[in-house]
């Protein structure tokens, strides 16, 4: 039987750390990817929340207080239309008059 040379024996054990590292370095390497994915999510679940704040704060709520004010005057609209019957010039009321052709013209 052969006695081991030394190279033989040092390049064994370099190459056994070689494995050693490469087998952490891969580790380590599946631990940073799981962490940037963990901050990408956490950054697209920011973005998301900053979306719908600002599309509530620029859309909705502008459309909101449209909406309000476009069922109060349609409010004031039908007081008055009620309120021709009481007026004393209802029949030679031009608003009357025309309402009646826009229905007309439906």
């Amino acid at each position: 039987m052969e006695t081991l040379n030394w190279t033989e024996i040092i390049l064994g054990m370099m190459t056994l750390l070689g494995c050693c590292g490469w087998f952490v370095s891969g580790r380590k390497y599946k631990q940073e990817i799981e962490g940037l994915k963990a901050d990408v999510r956490q950054k697209n679940l920011d973005l998301s929340t900053e979306f719908v704040q600002k599309f509530r704060e620029l859309i909705a709520l502008p459309l909101e207080d449209q909406v309000k004010d476009l069922k109060r005057e349609i409010g004031q609209l039908k007081d008055a239309i009620e309120g021709i019957q009481d007026c004393p010039y209802r029949d030679d009321c031009p608003v009357r008059d025309k309402l009646r052709k826009q229905q007309e013209g439906k």
